[in-house]
């Protein structure tokens, strides 16, 4: 038998003893990932429940290239952290050609998975801000509405445009065409191979894979997703693709949740079967629903302030009625976006907010076991953002507001000292 020199026996058994310690000091840990039980959010054994905010920009804003600006990215971080808000909803990055009436820029997708890197780069660096801060991101990944390229991008690579913009020929028009985009083998192709990408990334400042990433608490499949159609055929193509795409992202990330980053009711065609189809797969995590008092008409221009508590009464039977439907799935729902436009339309940073202070404490008040709301994100935040002009243009910095909207008419600024202590007093109270 041949014999092993002392020193090395006792390496070998240092070795094992030590990989053995770190296992057990592994097994032990708690898992750093959301998950679900019971119809509730967890971290570990703790219960997880959030008022978190939008902010659509981080990657470009974290970004060293055109757009972006580190230092305000950090400062926006801190300010968020410092009235408790630690759970952001970003894009992952606009696709399609810059230059558009209301498409944000600079994109990331140039061409079907031609990527800018400095805005990759400005995601990796967003993610390692907030695992250092231990923050979370939803992370959407697509986009059935025109500003950031989304089912229309798609349709144009896939050669089945122009897609029509509805700056030029209307909303109509755009939506009777991105209705082709549940139908369409090689659009769906496209976006699945981005999600694929996005998915699998590792990032470049933690070297970690996003997969891994203690900041991330969902992938989600779009925002504001929608069949565009009533018709039967279409209903089915479109939970077929949402299906689709959940067990795509599953199958490369087993560790995060999935979610599909519904309007609810509104975004189905007003068909809660079709909501409640899409969320009642088990590759879905928990429920989604947004909330527009303005765009949706329970409000007017003229009625900001004075039409609130009808906006309230709206968005408690908007919200009941979708939590009802979770709670027998065993799903929390969240609120992921909310807005309401500042007094008299204004949109400058520090302008009255009546209006919206009340119909953002009346959501905040619902968090919690009995409504069944597990988290919310208020549209948006526009922080120490400083507008140069009501519609965006670019060059211009990044609010709230995407390019189709009036820049600072739902943002919160930093100058917003009212509703910034509410948020403030909302977050103290989870």
């Amino acid at each position: 038998m041949k014999k092993f020199p002392i020193l090395l026996v006792v390496l070998l058994v240092f070795s094992s003893f030590w990989a053995c310690k770190q296992l057990g000091r592994t097994a032990a840990e708690p898992s750093p990932y959301v998950r679900v039980a019971d119809g509730k959010f967890y971290i570990g054994d703790s219960v997880y429940r959030y008022v978190g905010t939008n902010l659509w920009y981080g990657a470009i804003l974290g970004s060293t290239g055109r757009g972006g600006n580190r230092e305000r990215l950090a400062a926006e971080l801190d300010l968020l952290q410092s009235i408790g808000v630690g759970n952001l909803r970003v894009l992952v990055g606009a696709d399609g050609a810059e230059g558009q009436p209301n498409h944000i820029e600079p994109v990331l997708q140039t061409a079907p998975g031609q990527y800018n890197d400095t805005i990759l780069d400005g995601l990796d660096w967003l993610m390692a801000e907030l695992e250092r801060r231990d923050m979370k991101a939803v992370l959407y990944l697509n986009n059935a509405w025109e500003w950031s390229g989304g089912y229309g991008t798609y349709l144009d690579w896939a050669g089945e445009g122009p897609t029509p913009n509805p700056a030029v020929d209307g909303y109509g028009a755009y939506m009777a065409a991105a209705a082709k985009f549940v139908h369409s083998d090689s659009a769906r192709a496209l976006a699945a191979r981005h999600v694929a990408n996005m998915v699998s990334r590792t990032n470049r400042y933690t070297g970690r894979p996003y997969a891994e990433s203690p900041a991330l608490m969902s992938w989600q499949i779009a925002n504001e997703p929608r069949a565009f159609a009533a018709d039967s055929a279409t209903k089915a193509a479109f939970a077929g693709w949402i299906a689709e795409q959940a067990a795509l992202i599953k199958s490369i990330d087993k560790n995060h949740m999935v979610s599909t980053g519904s309007e609810g009711r509104h975004g189905c065609e007003g068909d809660m079967d079709l909501w409640l189809a899409i969320h009642s797969n088990p590759d879905i995590d928990y429920g989604i629903v947004h909330m527009w008092p303005y765009n949706w008409a329970w409000i007017s221009d003229s009625t900001v302030a004075e039409g609130v508590d009808t906006a309230c009464m709206r968005a408690r039977e908007y919200i009941m009625e979708h939590a009802a439907l979770m709670r027998r799935q065993g799903k929390p729902l969240v609120v992921e976006e909310f807005g309401y436009p500042r007094d008299a339309m204004a949109i400058e940073a520090g302008s009255p907010t009546t209006g919206r202070d009340r119909f953002y404490e009346y959501v905040f008040a619902l968090l919690g076991d009995s409504a069944g709301i597990a988290g919310c994100n208020f549209w948006g935040w526009g922080g120490y953002a400083e507008p140069a002009h009501r519609t965006w243009q670019p060059g211009d910095d990044y609010t709230g507001d995407p390019a189709q909207e009036a820049q600072g008419l739902n943002s919160v600024f930093a100058a917003d000292s009212s509703t910034v202590a509410l948020i403030h007093r909302a977050t103290a109270n989870i």
